[in-house]
């Protein structure tokens, strides 16, 4: 048995596809690992709803209006719970997992590069995996 082993320095460039949401709507399942940029303030953006044949699939969102002036309202469907902590300085901002409640880059605080990132772990489960900025639990 033999093995050929074959090495580069050559530098690889990835780039992730980039989207831009302008409208309240509904992100689907075939948007996952397209990063969603969001500038326009007051949008919903619903979330698709967790199925087996769609598990693991992730989502960025991107807060890219100006500081204090872009709330953004994740949506998950009404069967699903976003869970997770997204730690601060001042105080963490913590995803409560009940069902039918919406993650929010609160407007006061939002700064322009704040972000979410959710992955769908488990049938009705979204959670939280990364993300910067002031985020709330609808309550």
């Amino acid at each position: 048995m033999s093995t050929t082993t074959t090495t580069s320095n050559d530098i690889v460039y990835v780039q992730a596809r980039q989207n831009t949401i302008t409208a309240t709507g509904d992100v689907v399942a075939g948007d996952a690992g397209i990063d969603q940029n969001v500038a326009t303030d007051a949008l919903v953006i619903t979330l698709p709803k967790i199925e087996a044949g769609n598990l693991g699939m992730t989502f960025l969102f991107r807060n890219t209006g100006a500081d204090g002036n872009n709330i953004i309202t994740l949506s998950p469907n009404a069967a699903d719970g976003i869970n997770g902590t997204i730690a601060n300085s001042s105080a963490d901002s913590v995803a409560s997992g009940v069902v039918d409640k919406d993650w929010i880059n609160t407007k006061a605080t939002a700064n322009k590069g704040d972000y979410c990132i959710l992955r769908a772990v488990a049938l009705t489960q979204w959670y939280v995996i990364g993300g910067v900025g002031i985020w709330a639990s609808e309550s």
